[in-house]
């Protein structure tokens, strides 16, 4: 396994045109209330299939020589192996996900270890207010902490009863329900807590510093 932490990432079709989405304000709809009857957020449209979306590069990560490393402002960094992250406490979780370029995704099933779990352990330091999740394939994306630490967000190895694909992350990825799913970092390497807020990948190219899909934080207003 190749260290990709300082890999550059391609401009692609894509990263060109989901820039020019940010540009134009594509697919807003002005929304941005919740009815509590209402599922599905202002924008999107029902799949069931599960696309695939990535930046042009597809890491193959084996599970003999993956690892996690978690660090910055915390009393107990970790650095996992497989085996020492398969003996963590292991959860089920089923929820919606909602990607920006406006499609969703009912009732995915996803099992691993929660972040508050994660979070217990490792004991972040009062001052620590932002997440920055780094991937295999160089992708970066940032959260508040409060949003890392949602009750259902979870460190996922599998979806519906089976191990998580490759083309979908595998062998593992963050999960982050209640944001648009560019914030759910796939083949997910390294967790830094930090006190101050930087921008990862697609925050850097027009996309919102949060991104909740129910009041349609897309783009950034910056």
């Amino acid at each position: 396994m190749n260290d990709e932490s300082d890999r550059i990432l391609p401009e692609t079709k894509l990263t060109t045109t989901k820039q020019r989405w940010a540009r134009e304000g594509k697919f807003l709809t002005g929304r941005v209330t919740r009815p509590e009857s209402e599922r599905l957020p202002p924008g999107q449209h029902l799949v069931k299939d599960w696309p695939v979306l990535d930046l042009g590069i597809q890491p193959t990560v084996a599970r003999e020589t993956w690892r996690l490393d978690v660090t910055g402002a915390i009393d107990n960094p970790v650095s996992w192996d497989w085996k020492a992250f398969m003996d963590q406490p292991q959860t089920r979780e089923v929820t919606d996900i909602h990607c920006v370029t406006t499609w969703s995704r009912y009732d995915n099933g996803w099992e691993g270890v929660l972040t508050r779990d994660l979070l217990a352990l490792v004991e972040p330091k009062a001052d620590v207010h932002f997440v920055m999740l780094h991937s295999f394939d160089g992708y970066t994306t940032n959260l508040p902490l409060e949003d890392f630490a949602a009750e259902d967000a979870i460190l996922a190895h599998s979806w519906n009863g089976a191990p998580l694909p490759r083309e979908h992350g595998g062998p593992m990825r963050l999960v982050v329900p209640h944001l648009y799913f560019w914030k759910s970092a796939k083949w997910l390497k390294r967790i830094d807590f930090r006190p101050a807020d930087q921008r990862g990948f697609w925050e850097e190219r027009g996309y919102h510093d949060r991104g909740d899909p129910w009041t349609e934080e897309r783009y950034s207003q910056d």
